[in-house]
């Protein structure tokens, strides 16, 4: 059972960044897509970035398309999104998944507030 760990989440200012960090228990991002989602009291939960296991090229919500990055490090099992010149809509639980056809493996976030 692979188990996906996030943290780097908190409270920052608008147009401020943050970079989250995913790690997984074992060899996750030569196997898998991996993808970010985001959940805000009160709304669903929406996908906000993803990457696969072969290295195409990354896919984003258009709301974020300009702002944050996803990346890997396979050799630290990490998957990362930095996230920049947020904005108070952006808060959200923030999570990471992983999987091959579906998203099997979840995380359980860490909590992002953008406020000032």
């Amino acid at each position: 059972q692979l188990q996906l760990v996030e943290s780097g989440g908190g409270l920052v200012q608008p147009e401020g960044s943050l970079r989250l960090s995913c790690v997984a228990s074992g060899a996750f991002t030569n196997y898998y897509t991996i993808g970010w989602f985001r959940q805000a009291p009160g709304k669903e939960r929406e996908g906000i970035a993803c990457i696969s296991s072969v290295d195409v090229s990354p896919n984003y919500l258009d709301s974020v398309k300009d702002r944050f990055t996803i990346s890997k490090d396979n050799a630290k099992n990490t998957v990362y999104l930095q996230m920049n010149s947020l904005e108070p809509e952006d808060t959200a639980n923030y999570l990471c998944a992983a999987g091959r056809v579906a998203f099997n493996f979840w995380g359980q976030g860490t909590q992002v507030t953008v406020s000032s």
